[in-house]
């Protein structure tokens, strides 16, 4: 059993809340990633499951097995860091044995972990190099084969892509993902990288100011926000939120003459639409005047504004609007979402009106 349990989990230091009252659950052999902005507390709540920092508040538990109080070295897992933590003096092959050898794991056993583990990462070739003489990417699998090599059912990893370039970055997520899936281990990793997170977990854990926004599934956290945060935090570029006014039995963008986009009139509502799913069409009755333009090969991505609400639309392709150009806008009802302007929860009661397409 490899599962990993949090409940209402808590950390302090003085008065200073890092985390509070966390709870949740991964699956034996899922890939969870805990995701937010920087300070959230993510790398936190993952240094309270690796026993690296101890529990203000709440239980921990490991495989069904209670280690809230136990030392790191005692919970059967194993930790990938964001630098690496490499010992520059040491070879390839001495770096990711070095916890076999603590360990006083036999020599044969060492062998043939070090040759499964070599084969899996591909660094059969460079077991001989030191640290200095491999490239980001590379070096990166190394302390992947550090923390692999030592078969724990249960593996944390703490921003471990952050220090790589862009296509790395793609070409590691790839990776991870179907080592993890190759092994069946259980995962836990932490990014502030929505993008990550959405390519690579079975559940994402959104933090926000050391509490969970939202745990769900990549598709939910895309499809079904729970909160204004999630919309906006989720997808590139992220949710439209437009703030709302009441206008009879509707309501409209606010400083705008309609249309109404609400069937019922409700104070403090925001409503939520993803520059995705908007579409320009000269029938389209949301007005709104191009404010920028950014063309990013595959996408073109324009800044509007219509009343007080910014609107920012993601098309295919190539287009060339000007600023200050008038547009039309429309949308889908079910591509509209609703959340309360001051809690930012979502409002399921509040119906969309259709726009002409």
């Amino acid at each position: 059993m490899s599962t990993i349990e949090l409940d209402l989990v808590s950390k302090r230091w003085d008065d200073t809340v890092a985390v509070n009252q966390v709870s949740f659950e991964v699956a034996e052999g899922s890939f969870a990633v805990l995701l937010g902005p920087s300070g959230c507390g993510k790398s936190t709540t993952l240094r309270l499951v690796a026993g690296l920092e101890q529990v203000s508040e709440g239980r921990i538990r490991i495989g069904g097995r209670d280690v809230t109080h136990e030392p790191p070295a005692a919970r059967r897992l194993a930790m990938v860091f964001q630098s690496y933590a490499l010992f520059p003096h040491l070879s390839v092959a001495e770096n990711i044995l070095f916890g076999l050898k603590v360990r006083k794991v036999a020599a044969d056993e060492r062998a043939r972990r070090l040759d499964r583990v070599a084969k899996l990462l591909g660094l059969g070739e460079l077991l001989a190099r030191k640290p200095a003489q491999l490239s980001g990417g590379q070096q990166q699998r190394v302390a992947l084969g550090r923390a692999i090599i030592a078969e724990a059912p249960v593996c944390l990893m703490d921003e471990p892509l952050s220090n790589l370039d862009a296509r790395l970055r793609h070409e590691m997520r790839r990776e991870l993902r179907a080592l993890q899936q190759s092994l069946g281990i259980t995962m836990l990793y932490v990014t502030h990288d929505q993008v990550e997170a959405m390519s690579m977990a079975d559940q994402v854990i959104l933090m926000r100011a050391g509490h969970i926004e939202q745990n769900a599934t990549p598709a939910e956290l895309y499809e079904h926000p729970a909160t204004a945060f999630t919309a906006s935090f989720i997808g590139t570029p992220p949710m439209n939120l437009l703030p709302l006014d009441i206008a009879g039995d509707g309501c409209r963008i606010a400083g705008t003459a309609g249309p109404l986009i609400t069937h019922q009139p409700a104070a403090d509502l925001l409503a939520g639409v993803r520059p995705e799913h908007i579409r320009m069409t000269d029938s389209g009755e949301v007005s709104a005047q191009v404010e920028a333009v950014e063309y990013l090969g595959a996408d073109t991505v324009i800044a509007c504004r219509a009343g007080k609400g910014a609107i920012v639309i993601r098309q295919p392709g190539r287009l060339t609007p000007r600023p200050g150009e008038s547009l039309r806008l429309t949308w889908a009802p079910e591509a509209q979402h609703c959340f309360n302007a001051i809690t930012g929860a979502r409002r399921n009661d509040i119906a969309a009106r259709a726009l002409t397409a």
